[in-house]
């Protein structure tokens, strides 16, 4: 018996291989936010714009959006006909 070939210009999906490039993307923006939002936390006194609005902001962005969408999107599957 001879190996399943996969089709042309498909990925065999193997079990660890679940994530593809946009997915990484969007997980490296969301870190690159997360680092924004802490960054602006340090800046200035206490009770600045930066510390007080605009870090919260980013960080929830961040870890509550960005992160969860990167992880949970799916690759489209093409139609089949």
């Amino acid at each position: 018996m001879s190996a399943k070939k996969p089709q042309k210009g498909t990925r065999p999906q193997t079990k660890w291989n679940i994530f593809e490039k946009q997915n990484y993307l969007l997980f490296a923006v969301g870190v690159g936010v997360i680092i924004l939002g802490y960054l602006a936390m340090m800046q200035g006194p206490y009770n600045s714009f930066l510390s007080l609005k605009l870090s919260p902001l980013l960080l929830v962005l961040g870890y509550c959006v960005l992160i969860p969408i990167a992880i949970l999107k799916r690759p489209r599957q093409p139609k089949s006909e």
